[in-house]
């Protein structure tokens, strides 16, 4: 019997916004109230200038941070928390559990999600294997390099079986040559999973090569100035070959423009 995977559910914001608030000083608005759709398997990048909402937004739509209007519905149903439909990868390595294997770490959800191990086995098995790492699960993850523990932490998300993927400027930290083997590998698992993809970056390449959607947001607060749709993630092409497309490269410059246009120095301290 043939066994037709479900659909992955639309993701809509609606009239989402958020303001930082501290005693010792005034309300920030990170966020206007935004609506937004996002369809099922969709790859949605969004970028903007530093403090303008992205993350915010993102760990919105995680369940990590209340928003302070607006809601967030997932399959027609409210996300109010974090949840096993959401996985979630971040800058840092940090969320990784040093005393814990990598195979140990990418478990984790399934272990709290009360998972039979032989299950748990199965799907540490095949994400492993999914990211090139089954020779390291028996490995400590502090023994890994920095581009092998983000792929411990996609991994660990992917595990799950959520329907979206976020992903906080996962290759940030890593050096150019790594990041674009990351970009790459991370192509590949959206084509071969169809889950839908939110991943926040200030890298105007990046966004370009992997999304099929790249949501501009305006300077703090932020609000979405401009939604294109493009299809270069869905291209057969290497990597190195669409970076050199001369639509690749105009259409990255136009964005890199506008991005520079809304350039803004925020507050120290303020983290949005």
């Amino acid at each position: 019997m043939t066994v037709v995977a479900a659909p992955v559910p639309d993701l809509h914001l609606q009239g989402v916004g958020h303001t930082y608030r501290s005693a010792r000083a005034e309300p920030v608005v990170a966020l206007t109230p935004t609506d937004l759709t996002i369809e099922g398997g969709e790859f949605v990048a969004l970028v903007g200038p530093s403090g303008c909402g992205k993350s915010t937004l993102l760990e919105i739509v995680a369940g990590l941070r209340p928003a302070s209007a607006g809601n967030v519905l997932l399959g027609g149903a409210k996300v109010v928390g974090p949840g096993r439909r959401r996985g979630v990868v971040f800058q840092q390595s940090s969320s990784l559990l040093p005393w814990r294997t990598v195979a140990g770490n990418v478990e984790l959800g399934l272990i709290t999600a009360g998972q039979p191990k032989h299950e748990r086995d199965r799907r540490v098995a095949d994400e492993l294997k999914r990211v090139g790492l089954t020779d390291f699960a028996d490995r400590a993850v502090y023994e890994l390099s920095g581009g092998m523990q983000q792929r411990v932490q996609i991994a660990r998300a992917l595990a799950a079986d959520p329907d979206v993927l976020l992903l906080d400027e996962p290759f940030g930290a890593l050096d150019a040559f790594t990041r674009e083997h990351l970009q790459e590998q991370l192509r590949s698992i959206w084509k071969a999973t169809g889950k839908t993809v939110i991943l926040v970056t200030h890298s105007v390449e990046e966004a370009v090569l992997l999304a099929t959607r790249v949501v501009l947001l305006s300077p703090r607060p932020g609000r979405v100035i401009a939604d294109h749709r493009i299809d270069f993630t869905r291209r057969d092409e290497p990597a190195v070959a669409l970076r050199a497309d001369p639509d690749f490269v105009s259409f990255a410059a136009s964005l890199r423009a506008a991005i520079g246009q809304q350039q803004t120095v925020e507050p120290e301290g303020v983290l949005v």
